[in-house]
């Protein structure tokens, strides 16, 4: 069934829109939970609460791609429930990506400085733009959706230190972008 149809579905307000959704794109979303969570049980969980905020908010929204829309309501999810298991603890899988970007990426931002993360959400934004196609891929696939190197050295058919030196200068891009920009030091 294509995205239209099940967007149909869904303003129908027929329960076969989260078959349907579940079906064309359960394992997308599972693998974007996977990938931060990394426990069974919390990423069927996650998965069933991405069904949900997908019925929650279509409609009104019309979403285009589809599987972008649900990926990132998975994603934002799981990185609720990261923060929620792992407050005493650490993920390693998870906080090696964070650390990675750590770097980058002014520190010191909390929820009152809305203002400066819609700038510098804006500036990473531009800077993907920069980037071309693959190396924009690689860079949302590791540090949006937390995929490995590994999973990321086969997708691309390169070793995995050959993908973790082109990740490494990717962020030394980024870094200088933000430099220039003035949202890093």
């Amino acid at each position: 069934m294509d995205d239209e149809s099940i967007l149909d579905l869904f303003y129908e307000r027929s329960e076969q829109a989260i078959a349907e959704l579940d079906r064309k794109y359960g394992a997308a979303v599972r693998r974007t939970a996977a990938n931060i969570l990394r426990d069974r049980l919390d990423v069927e969980e996650c998965t069933n609460d991405t069904w949900l905020g997908a019925w929650n908010t279509i409609p009104p929204q019309r979403p285009d791609p589809l599987v972008s829309y649900v990926c990132r309501i998975a994603r934002n999810l799981a990185v609720k429930r990261y923060r929620a298991n792992t407050a005493a603890r650490r993920n390693a899988n998870y906080d090696l990506v964070l650390d990675e970007l750590e770097e980058c990426i002014p520190s010191g931002m909390d929820v009152e400085s809305e203002i400066e993360c819609r700038e510098l959400t804006a500036a990473i934004n531009r800077f993907l733009e920069t980037l071309g196609r693959e190396d924009r891929v690689l860079f949302v696939r590791r540090y949006f959706f937390a995929e490995s190197v590994a999973q990321l050295a086969a997708m691309t058919h390169a070793s995995a230190n050959r993908t973790s030196v082109r990740l490494f200068r990717l962020r030394e891009k980024l870094r200088n972008y933000l430099q220039k920009e003035g949202l890093a030091v």
